[in-house]
């Protein structure tokens, strides 16, 4: 197996997994392109594991156990028969991506196989905001702290941005998908704030079963959502901290996931009648929009 037959495997995955990360990616350079699809491959088959609900989750445990392994080998020995690990090998060396940061990703992608730190009612939750930042964190921003060794940037401050455009996508997602959550057994609205609206867990779940919002669960979700519109702030000030050849990459990114979050302000947090997504024309627009970005980046350059 040569580098590029392993790449061709991951752009693959990527194109028909990827959705929104994949309207990001085809506005890249190809060796860029490369790298992105590389690690999405990767966390997406971490993702798959942790997700397959056709295991018991003590199965999924073992899984993971033997796949974390045969990565670990792999990175140590960088020799693999597994074309996402050869590709993520070479994408680690060529864009200097720390072990630790890997290890991160993993670690994230695999919480939802921990046994869970609080739980109300058998519902996994997370107790603080700061706790439920820490996951955002470990699920989103280190993916951001990766992604942006893969753009390229010089001026440090550009790494506390990413964690915080991390953060921001991750609060959007768990805001469209608090229905399909809390049918799954987590809740992660931080109890903190619930308590301060007067929301309890089970009224998440009869909300997730049909219940009518109040305007108190409404205000609930707003608030979270002004959580994220202060993270996305950040996401304004990264930009142009990245390679040109990478901006528009990113912008692409960021006004997907933007675009959800005024998609689901816009229903007035209503995300349990339907789901809230952004259509295909709406991204097949923005895309055109980054790929002249791009080209204009090139003139420029």
């Amino acid at each position: 197996m040569t580098t590029a037959e392993a790449y061709v495997v991951c752009r693959t995955i990527a194109q028909r997994e990827a959705k929104n990360f994949y309207y990001a990616f085809r506005v890249l350079p190809e060796h860029k392109r490369n790298a992105m699809c590389a690690v999405y491959a990767f966390m997406r088959r971490a993702d798959d594991i942790s997700d397959d609900e056709a295991m018991p989750i003590t199965e999924r445990r073992e899984v993971m156990l033997h796949w974390l392994e045969a990565w670990r080998e792999a990175r140590r020995s960088g020799v693999s028969d597994d074309p996402v690990f050869f590709a993520l090998n070479d994408t680690q060396k060529r864009f200097a991506i720390p072990d630790a940061l890997l290890e991160d990703l993993v670690r994230g992608t695999t919480m939802d196989l921990d046994p869970p730190a609080h739980s109300e009612g058998a519902l996994q939750t997370f107790a603080t905001f700061e706790e439920l930042y820490r996951y955002c964190y470990l699920v989103a921003s280190v993916v951001g702290l990766i992604c942006i060794r893969i753009f390229g940037y010089t001026d440090s401050r550009a790494e506390k941005l990413a964690e915080e455009t991390g953060v921001a996508f991750q609060l959007t997602n768990i805001l469209r998908d608090i229905k399909e959550d809390a049918e799954r057994g987590r809740i992660y609205l931080p109890l903190d704030l619930m308590d301060e609206f007067g929301v309890s867990v089970d009224r998440a779940r009869m909300l997730a079963a049909g219940a009518t919002m109040a305007t108190n669960e409404r205000a609930l979700l707003r608030a979270l959502g002004s959580r994220a519109e202060e993270y996305y702030s950040s996401a304004d000030r990264l930009l142009p901290l990245i390679d040109a050849d990478s901006r528009a990459a990113l912008w692409v990114l960021v006004t997907i996931y933007h675009t959800l979050l005024h998609k689901i302000a816009k229903a007035d947090s209503d995300v349990f009648t339907e789901r809230i997504s952004v259509s295909t024309p709406a991204k097949m627009a923005i895309l055109a929009q980054g790929a002249l970005m791009t080209l204009r980046n090139r003139v420029a350059s």
